[in-house]
């Protein structure tokens, strides 16, 4: 993307929609080779999100921006969040809660989750089609309350003395408050800016559920114990600072909060870098105990 100007838009965009198909190919053969027919509906997520990169690079080329593409592009990597998280949350959570903290456990899945993911894909493919309408605001907060309720269902406040499951929860929680705050820009423009709630699927969701399964998956295939360090929980408080910063500003314009949300987010994926790099490289890769797998 960088050499465009030099080898042209159309070859830049053929090379980046590649690393896509490329990846989707790959999964599809880990699906086949194991026969995890369930996980083919992730490929569907992933489909989409091959869709909105072609879309993007389209309009890009014919009109110089892009506005279903990059929508396209979000609502895809917030599906695939709400559809995988929707398995590994609750899961994660109840191993951890059986072993170290015995009493209420996360509710499993039932038609409620069914119908928070169902209106969820509507709002999604509403807000895509029709940022602008009002009707889409009102789908997007009726997800957003439905999502609310659905990571509540999860028992996460219960897990507070592991950071490393209370971090997906923290992840999740952006995943509300994203509907949340979109629905209510559509509804009162003038008061809630767009770009908040865009910053808090991206930031926050995207930026958090990733960092999290990062740092969980490889103390998980290195064979250490799957406990956050205080230098772990350090590079999970920069990304949350670096997501509320984002948000923050969206409301009042402020170079200072967007050096902080900058520099935050700096510093949580460069200590990620720093702290799981040497150990990624030093040490051959091992699969976590089964007891730590999604049921």
């Amino acid at each position: 993307m960088a050499g465009s100007a030099i080898w042209g838009a159309g070859l830049a965009a053929v090379i980046d929609i590649a690393f896509l198909v490329t990846l989707a190919a790959v999964a599809l053969r880990e699906i086949v080779v194991g026969k995890n027919w369930r996980n083919l509906r992730v490929l569907v997520v992933l489909a989409m999100l091959i869709a909105g990169n072609i879309e993007f690079h389209l309009e890009v080329i014919g009109r110089g921006r892009a506005d279903y593409g990059i929508r396209i592009g979000i609502a895809a990597a917030i599906g695939l969040i709400i559809l995988v998280a929707g398995r590994i949350v609750p899961s994660f959570t109840h191993n951890w809660l059986v072993r170290n903290n015995p009493g209420r456990l996360p509710r499993t899945f039932s038609h409620f989750d069914a119908l928070a993911i169902g209106s969820s894909v509507l709002a999604l493919a509403m807000w895509i089609m029709w940022p602008d309408l009002a009707a889409s605001g009102e789908m997007l907060m009726i997800a957003g309350v439905l999502q609310a309720a659905r990571l509540a269902r999860w028992a996460g406040h219960r897990t507070i003395t592991d950071r490393l499951v209370l971090v997906l929860h923290v992840g999740y929680a952006f995943v509300p408050i994203g509907f949340l705050l979109l629905g209510a820009a559509i509804l009162w423009p003038s008061k809630w800016p767009a770009s908040a709630g865009l910053h808090a699927w991206t930031a926050g969701t995207i930026g958090l559920m990733t960092l999290a399964m990062m740092t969980r998956v490889s103390l998980g295939h290195t064979g250490q114990k799957l406990e956050a360090s205080v230098a772990t929980q350090l590079i999970y408080f920069c990304v949350l600072v670096a997501a509320l910063g984002r948000i923050a500003a969206a409301f009042e314009t402020s170079t200072i909060l967007l050096d902080i949300a900058a520099s935050s987010w700096i510093l949580a994926f460069g200590g990620f870098a720093g702290i799981y790099g040497p150990l990624l490289l030093g040490r051959p890769p091992t699969w976590g105990s089964r007891s730590d797998r999604p049921r």
